[in-house]
Parts: C-alpha cells; structure tokens; sequence
C-alpha cells in the first residue's frame, strides 16, 4: 500500500497525485500542512515538506520525498499510460518544462501570489500585499504569454504526447485557478489545453479539493468552463 502525504493547494503535491492517478497505482492520502511539520513527518523527510511517499516493500518502506521524485517513481512503475515521451530529445523536453515551473514559475509567480493570498489567509499573516500582488500576476502574464507561443506550436506543452510537463503546468495552473487568478477569457489557446487536461480522469479529484474558508470560482469546477 501507498501513501502520499500531500497537502491540497501545494503545486508539488498535486503533481505527485497526478501522476500516480495516471499511472493507475493506488494510494490513500494524509494531510500535511507545510507550516505545522511535526517530528514524525520529520523523521520521514528531513526536508520536512510535501509530498512524501511512502510505499510498504518486502522487508520494510520505500520513502521518495520531493515532486520530481515521486512523479519520475510513478513512470518507471507499471502503468499503461506514458508520462515521459519515447525518445530522448522529446524527454529532455518534457524535463525541461517540469524545471521551468517548478523553479522559474514557483520563484516567480508562487512566491508571489500564492505566498500572499493562500500563506498569510491560512496561517494569519494579515492582508495580502497589494504592490507583491501586482508583481507575482505581471510575472504570470509573461509565464501565459510563454505557454501560449508553446501551444500554438504543439498539441500538448512537451510536444504531441501528454507528458510530467503538462502535470507539472495544469498542477501549479489549477492552485492558482481555485483562487481565480487566471482570467481564462484572455487565454483561449491555453485555455483549450486546460480543458484537455482537466477532463482527463487523473484531474477530477483535484476537482474536489476543498479547504475551510476558501471557496473557488465557479468555473473551476466546470469542464466545459
């Protein structure tokens, strides 16, 4: 048995559910929130953040902490459906796109919006900065400007196969949407890339996620929005 300590809105935690989703393998889920680490989840991964898996092996526990990690995990895994392309130009592509959202777009947009508008909510940290806000959602038009000269190129974001790229962009995409950070309106060609994605099977429990005192746009629950 599996289990993915994960928490709802962490881009990283969502791509880890994608890809295990998938990959078909079955896991159950722990909540963790990354701002009340306790010594047991410590001594899981000493990086002390989500996700975390933990599979149960003859002999013992297989324990693989950090995004990357666990999605490439579910790849080499069984599972029908591929997540990385079949020749290696088309994966380092696919890789490259992870890295680009996982640190450029995290660095860049998260720390800005997310950190404000989900980090100070939660944990008490008072209102969200106006001038931080306005920084993190320049620094996202030019992320959307960038996907969209992909997409207009490419049927999926790697190239023509789904693949870990477009996990990792619908994962850090679909946190900001549940605040109704994108104006979907203005992103037609991204937008038609989101609704592929988010009609997928795999995508439809994020769907589902709820926190106590957020409530998402309507939109995002719709797949034909």
């Amino acid at each position: 048995m599996r289990t993915l300590y994960h928490w709802p809105l962490d881009p990283q935690s969502r791509q880890a559910r994608l890809s295990l989703e998938e990959k078909r393998l079955r896991f159950k889920m722990v909540q963790v929130n990354p701002w009340e680490i306790d010594d047991d989840f410590l001594a899981l991964s000493p990086e002390g953040r989500p996700p975390v898996l933990v599979e149960n092996v003859p002999g013992g526990q297989v324990v693989i902490s950090g995004a990357r990690a666990i999605c490439e995990y579910a790849e080499d895994s069984a599972g029908r459906v591929a997540l990385l392309p079949g020749s290696a130009p088309e994966r380092a592509e696919a890789r490259r796109i992870c890295q680009w959202f996982d640190v450029k777009f995290a660095d860049e947009v998260n720390a800005f919006i997310l950190a404000e508008r989900l980090e100070k909510t939660l944990t008490g940290g008072g209102a969200p900065d106006p001038q931080t806000l306005r920084e993190g959602r320049k620094n996202l038009a030019f992320h959307l400007d960038y996907l969209e000269f992909l997409l207009q190129k490419r049927s999926w974001l790697a190239g023509h196969d789904f693949s870990l790229g477009d996990i990792a962009a619908g994962a850090h995409l679909s946190c900001l949407d549940f605040i109704g950070e994108i104006s979907w309106k203005e992103r037609s060609v991204i937008k038609e890339w989101y609704q592929k994605l988010k009609s997928r099977p795999s995508f439809r429990p994020l769907l589902a996620d709820n926190l106590p005192g957020l409530i998402p746009p309507r939109h995002y629950t719709d797949l034909d929005f």
